[in-house]
């Protein structure tokens, strides 16, 4: 599968001990394409989230996902169900070494689109530092201009 212009929906919930919880819900267009393990989505990152300018990439595999966040904030987070996995997370302030731990890994893609669900904790020097949700939808721009929901 080539590189198909998408629209991503994404919704993302962190829940802080000391702070609550906060909601972002982020629509955006990017790309998307088969790999021969699965699936690349990429977009780029606006002033909404603090990221402007850097890109952000996900590798879907069975089982796996990965983050990859590339720019201004550098960054990989490998999300497994039921494994730990440390990473380096650089940003314009300062680089710290995080822990990813998934309760939850689910993908439902095909060619034309789907789902992803994450449910994972962040360690910060071994202490647990929010629990976080996100929710992904891809689906295919329509050639007439409107989109197709797909999944």
């Amino acid at each position: 599968m080539n590189n198909k212009e998408v629209i991503i929906s994404i919704q993302g919930k962190q829940s802080f001990d000391d702070a609550g919880e906060e909601t972002v819900e982020l629509v955006t267009s990017g790309t998307y394409s088969g790999t021969e393990n699965g699936y690349t989505l990429s977009y780029l990152e606006s002033e909404l989230t603090g990221l402007e300018g850097t890109t952000t990439t996900f590798q879907i595999e069975r089982g796996r996902v990965t983050l990859l966040r590339m720019g201004p904030v550098s960054s990989q987070m490998i999300f497994e169900e039921g494994k730990k996995h440390f990473s380096l997370y650089e940003t314009v302030y300062g680089a710290m070494t995080i822990g990813v731990s998934a309760s939850r890994v689910k993908t439902e893609l095909s060619d034309l689109g789907g789902d992803i669900e994450i449910d994972y904790a962040i360690e910060i020097d071994h202490a647990v530092a929010g629990e976080n949700i996100f929710k992904i939808n891809v689906r295919e721009v329509g050639a007439n201009g409107k989109n197709r929901i797909l999944s």
